[in-house]
């Protein structure tokens, strides 16, 4: 590693960035071969609420701060909720036909220094171990670097979610440490495990999420090949 830069009073400090703001994250329609990711709208509830109360176990709503719900309108009223907070961009994750089967969302963009985290991220049983899942998370981490030129991408679980602990590693997220006591959810504490990938990572990332998802690597089915090892 290079020895850090120094001020003329002989204090490391960081590298030089030319930088400058970047526009602020917004709902955004992204589409690949396995999947589409497209803002939360009335026409999603019918099947997310089939999706993922209906056909799923109680289990997958334990890490996330809502559910699980006894109805329909316990389901809308906590997508709404999610639209009526100022920083959180809630985003249907569909099927390449069109079937919602899981919610993510962009959250705490901070464009001024190019940051943003996905969160919120709720997968049907159908969802899960997916190559449409894996792809819909290399759509919203592409579109954070190449479209909009963020900085750094961030992904927070409990700490004690190993299952999210796994997919961040899997998709080439760097664990950063744990946040203790961060906050209070469900009744109980959350310490808060924090990952990120930062821009000057994510071209070697991509590569291989996009070797992965290479049709060449799936049977007629979406199934993998090989599989994933996302560098970093």
């Amino acid at each position: 590693m290079d020895a850090p830069r120094r001020n003329e009073f002989g204090q490391p400090i960081g590298p030089a960035v030319e930088w400058s703001p970047r526009e602020p994250v917004s709902p955004v329609h992204l589409e690949g071969r396995w999947s589409r990711v497209e803002p939360v709208a009335a026409h999603h509830l019918d099947g997310l609420y089939d999706a993922l109360v209906l056909r799923s176990p109680d289990s997958i709503w334990t890490y996330l701060a809502a559910g699980p719900f006894p109805d329909r309108a316990g389901l809308n009223a906590w997508l709404r909720s999610l639209h009526d907070e100022a920083t959180w961009f809630p985003h249907a994750i569909c099927q390449a036909d069109g079937r919602p089967l899981g919610i993510a969302s962009y959250l705490r963009a901070d464009p001024a220094n190019g940051s943003v985290e996905v969160g919120g991220i709720a997968y049907a049983a159908a969802l899960q171990r997916t190559t449409a899942a894996t792809e819909a998370m290399y759509l919203m981490a592409r579109h954070v670097f190449d479209d909009l030129g963020y900085r750094r991408y961030e992904w927070k679980c409990d700490a004690l979610n190993e299952p999210s602990r796994r997919a961040a590693a899997r998709l080439g997220f760097t664990y950063e440490g744990t946040f203790r006591n961060a906050l209070v959810y469900k009744g109980r504490n959350r310490d808060t495990a924090w990952f990120s990938i930062t821009d000057a990572e994510w071209p070697a990332i991509r590569t291989a999420l996009e070797e992965w998802l290479d049709p060449a690597n799936h049977d007629e089915d979406g199934g993998q090949r090989a599989p994933l090892r996302a560098a970093r």
